[in-house]
């Protein structure tokens, strides 16, 4: 049904029943870029759609757009900092005191490459947004995502993951506890983030015993202002993603896609209903493709492993 061309509107009028009158909570909406592109996708049909940024300016920018676009959608904005556990927990206590439950979370959000940097509570930065952050802000929202399940109705919790999981040999538990400047590459701590990604919603789906579906994508490779990061610049432009000019390397060994055609993966994750049958799985191109998960990255030993270090490294019991 779907293809590597389908857009995010087609994917939203293929599922409009799915997504009518779900409330959604999407990290990681600045203008630009996936999330944006998924929430003003689904705005005209969501109950309520609730938008994240960690800068207060750009998350207006992201809230007054979205307004403007879809009129009478019902836009709720929330300060998140993954890179801050403490920050994450006043963001989770904030949704907490949310009247709505939430049916559906898309953890979207993620830091640009960057060279080694420590997060305030010490772990690397893109480790820390990437995975640490939002394995925490799950874990302390979970009450909310397990109060929308109902007889006809499994919440879900979607990971942007990317095809690039693949690229490295998956998530090292020493490195995510012990950042090592002396080893360190930011497309190489970006892998591993993916990875984790990917473990981590097999895990959720293992542990929450049928109350919480989740999966994972790679939404494929898209001129997103992820991409024209500064900081990521010489690492994309080493790896042949981008030209010294900062274009899509069309030479690349992958094709490029829109913005919309890449939030159209993330669309199907969350409302497919033929994914009630597939719990856990990876998705490209809006459908399933277990077959490119690199075995790292599905490995159920290092999964559990890395859920209990992640326990502990966030000192939060997740389910």
């Amino acid at each position: 049904m779907f293809t590597p061309t389908t857009t995010a509107d087609e994917v939203a009028t293929t599922f409009a029943k799915e997504i009518q009158g779900k409330n959604v909570l999407i990290t990681g909406t600045s203008m630009n870029g996936l999330g944006f592109e998924t929430a003003q996708t689904i705005a005209k049909y969501a109950n309520l759609v609730i938008i994240t940024g960690h800068n207060t300016e750009r998350l207006k920018l992201s809230t007054d757009a979205l307004k403007r676009e879809v009129p009478g959608a019902n836009i709720r904005p929330l300060v998140l900092d993954l890179a801050s556990l403490d920050a994450v927990r006043k963001a989770a206590a904030e949704v907490n005191a949310y009247p709505e439950h939430i049916d559906i979370l898309i953890n979207n959000a993620a830091s640009p490459l960057c060279p080694f940097r420590l997060t305030v509570d010490g772990f690397e930065q893109q480790l820390a947004t990437d995975h640490l952050g939002p394995f925490l802000f799950t874990a302390l929202i979970v009450p909310k995502i397990l109060a929308a399940q109902t007889s006809s109705y499994t919440p879900r919790v979607v990971y942007v993951s990317s095809g690039s999981h693949a690229w490295g040999s998956g998530v090292n538990l020493e490195e995510l506890e012990h950042p090592n400047e002396a080893t360190y590459t930011g497309m190489q701590a970006y892998t591993q983030a993916k990875s984790a990604n990917i473990l981590i919603s097999q895990e959720l789906t293992r542990r929450a015993g049928g109350r919480i579906h989740a999966y994972s994508l790679t939404p494929g490779a898209i001129l997103t202002n992820f991409v024209q990061s500064e900081s990521a610049r010489d690492e994309l432009l080493k790896h042949g993603i981008i030209t010294e000019d900062g274009k899509p390397n069309l030479n690349a060994p992958f094709p490029w896609k829109t913005i919309s055609q890449g939030a159209a993966t993330i669309l199907a994750a969350a409302f497919d209903p033929s994914l009630n049958e597939k719990p856990g799985c990876y998705l490209s191109h809006s459908v399933e493709n277990n077959a490119a998960v690199a075995p790292h990255s599905s490995d159920p030993v290092m999964a559990g492993k890395l859920w209990e270090l992640s326990e502990r490294l966030v000192n939060a019991k997740f389910l």
